[in-house]
């Protein structure tokens, strides 16, 4: 069931990415903290698109350092709440949480699970709200 619901975040991830206005060319020799920097600096300038397309490139580079691919599902999340589409936002946020429910938690960053409760009780206060 976890690998599912990772599976269906990626897959959701790619389809944002692939409906993107345009592709970016994202050269093969960044490292994981220039790709996560550059999303940064795209999603602070709102380009989202461009900022989904480079932390897709993190999870498809990097599928084997946990640190930076939390960063990346993390920001993409965040990415999906900032646009209001808050059933991608749930979608992600709580398969990122599922990565915390293993005997390797202590040795994952906390932040992302902390800020992930975060956002999904923002999430139930807008979508209350809404009612």
């Amino acid at each position: 069931m976890r690998l599912f619901k990772i599976a269906a975040y990626i897959v959701i991830a790619a389809l944002t990415v692939s409906c993107a206005s345009r592709q970016v060319l994202i050269p093969e020799d960044l490292t994981a903290a220039e790709l996560i920097q550059r999303a940064q600096e795209a999603s602070d300038r709102n380009r989202y698109n461009v900022s989904f397309q480079y932390y897709e490139a993190v999870l498809e580079r990097f599928p084997f350092n946990t640190d930076y691919i939390l960063a990346a599902e993390y920001e993409i999340a965040l990415i999906h709440y900032k646009r209001r589409n808050y059933n991608s936002s749930r979608a992600g946020f709580n398969a990122l949480l599922e990565r915390y429910n293993t005997p390797d938690e202590a040795l994952l960053p906390p932040q992302y699970k902390i800020l992930a409760h975060i956002v999904l009780d923002r999430i139930d206060e807008v979508e209350s709200r809404r009612r």
